[in-house]
Parts: C-alpha cells; sequence; structure tokens
C-alpha cells in the first residue's frame, strides 16, 4: 500500500574548504543523507573525496584570482569553511577573497551561507562575553574575521548564519602539545575557551537540522578550567613533558552563548577532565 506521507528531500550543501573542519563536517552530512558537494585547492585531494561520497570540487579563491566551478554554487547552502592563514598578508587579502565568494553565491541565489569565524574577533575584556558583547579584535587575524562577517552579513542576496568557534581541539590537534615542557608560562588562572572536532561537527550539524540561520553562535565548551589545569593534565594524559605555568590571572574571558537557547545544544565534550581521563588525546 502507498504511504501518503511526503519523503522531505534533503538540501544540497556545498562545503568550500575541506579542511580539518570541513572534511569532518562533509563526512557527517553524507552520513545523514545529504548531498554535499566539497571543494580543495589540492587535485590530489580529489579523489579522497569522491572515496567518501562527497562530489568533489577544485576551487581556489585568491584576492586577485579565480579557480571556481559554477557547480559548486548550485546549492541550497555554502559553508564557508577557509580561516585566513597566519601570514599578515593572507590576512589583509582574506576579505577580498570572500566577496569573490560572495559575488558567485548572489549570481546563484544561494539562500543561505554559513560562515565559520571565530572567537578571536572578541578581546579579552577580563568579562564574560556572549552575542551581545561588542566585537573588538585586538589581533590582525581576529580583524580580518570580523570584516568579513560584516562584509557576508551586510549582503542582503543571502541570509548568513555566523558560527563563532572557539580554540579547536581533537584529531590531529593534541592539546597536551601546545605547551609540553614550557616553563613559566604567564596567566596560568586565565580560564580557556575550547571546542572538540565533534561538536563543531555536531552544533552546526544542529544548526542545520533546525533550519536556525541568520544568527550570530559563539561556539563553545561550557567548561572553562584555568589554562594551568587543563594544560598540565592534557600533556601529563599524553606522556609529554609537564609544563609550568604562573600562578596569575592577568587578561581573560569566557566565551558563552545566549543564542544557543535557540538550538538548546547539549556539548558533547562539556567535562574537560573527564573527557581527557577517557579518551585519547
Amino acid at each position: 500500500m502507498e504511504s501518503n506521507s511526503i519523503v522531505q528531500k534533503k538540501q544540497t550543501i556545498s562545503i568550500l574548504g575541506c579542511g580539518w573542519y570541513g572534511l569532518a563536517m562533509a563526512k557527517r552530512l553524507v552520513a545523514e543523507g545529504y548531498t554535499v558537494k566539497g571543494s580543495s585547492t589540492s587535485p590530489d585531494k580529489l579523489e579522497l573525496l569522491s572515496s567518501l561520497s562527497i562530489l568533489p570540487f577544485l576551487l581556489n579563491f585568491q584576492e586577485h584570482s579565480v579557480e571556481s566551478d559554477p557547480d559548486f554554487f548550485h546549492t541550497d547552502i555554502l559553508l564557508i569553511a577557509i580561516p585566513p592563514k597566519r601570514s599578515s598578508s593572507e590576512q589583509s587579502s582574506f576579505p577580498g577573497k570572500i566577496k569573490k565568494i560572495a559575488a558567485l553565491a548572489s549570481s546563484q541565489k544561494i539562500p543561505q551561507v554559513i560562515f565559520i569565524s571565530s572567537t578571536a574577533v572578541y578581546a579579552d575584556a577580563n568579562a564574560e562575553i556572549t552575542e551581545s558583547t561588542p566585537a573588538q579584535p585586538d589581533t590582525e587575524s581576529g580583524k580580518a574575521i570580523l570584516e568579513t562577517e560584516q562584509l557576508l552579513a551586510s549582503n542582503p542576496s543571502f541570509s548568513t548564519t555566523i558560527l563563532r568557534f572557539a580554540g579547536l581541539i581533537g584529531p590531529g590537534r593534541n592539546p597536551g602539545r601546545f605547551f609540553a615542557g614550557k616553563q613559566d608560562i604567564p596567566n596560568g588562572q586565565a580560564p580557556v575557551n575550547l571546542l572538540h572536532q565533534e561538536d563543531c561537527v555536531e552544533f552546526t550539524l544542529t544548526l542545520i537540522q533546525q533550519a536556525a540561520f541568520g544568527r550570530i553562535y559563539n561556539v563553545c565548551s561550557p567548561d572553562h578550567p584555568s589554562k594551568q589545569e587543563f594544560y598540565v593534565k592534557a600533556a601529563q594524559q599524553s606522556g609529554l613533558p609537564l609544563p609550568s605555568f604562573q600562578d596569575e590571572l592577568l587578561k581573560w574571558k569566557i566565551i558563552s552563548s545566549t543564542a544557543n537557547s535557540t538550538l538548546n545544544y547539549q556539548y558533547r565534550i562539556a567535562d574537560f577532565s573527564k573527557w581527557m581521563d577517557t579518551d585519547h588525546l
């Protein structure tokens, strides 16, 4: 007997930048039944994407050159996951690259754009910080990211969702290595603001499933141990030389979220001590 229920077709999602987060996100979306297009600047990576049922595209956006494919921009959601590199020249040219991407998104009438941003847009204000806190970055990277956020959010052609990720940890980013063996590290009592890759992915998936677009979200674990407590234990659990910290509290911030009440998202890694006791770093 035929069912009268209508099966809703899942969206097509294009992920610009299948790196550490983007590839994990693409794999998760494929597992959930979405059609996923993924981009890389490396021809060698296209075969890997294809083997994971991700439609592969070779794309490269620079300030003065573009290598693109219009089919990549035939999509319901464009997820931009290409952070600026550390060099000052890359940071200054980053908004120009995103401007080219935004123009293509506009021309192809993409309804939703998700931009992976960073809590680097907030300075250490010696306070708890939510999405309503004015973003006043004190690094060149943070300034480039904030300018990019504003560029996308001001484009009337699509709805922009901004995910401000905290410091990233997870596969290939063992926090035990960050300060291993270093001595007299300042600001040892400052709270950490970190986010595990699993929560990067699951938060984004929850957002897409609930269609809670068009907002800024701070995405950060609710656990904020001190730098000293966290990084000493991380090194210890990894069998690495222990760092030492100065017992002081200088500049700091605690990243939290009021926007998350929209999603009611529950963080998977919400107790770092327990996580380090049970998981391999």
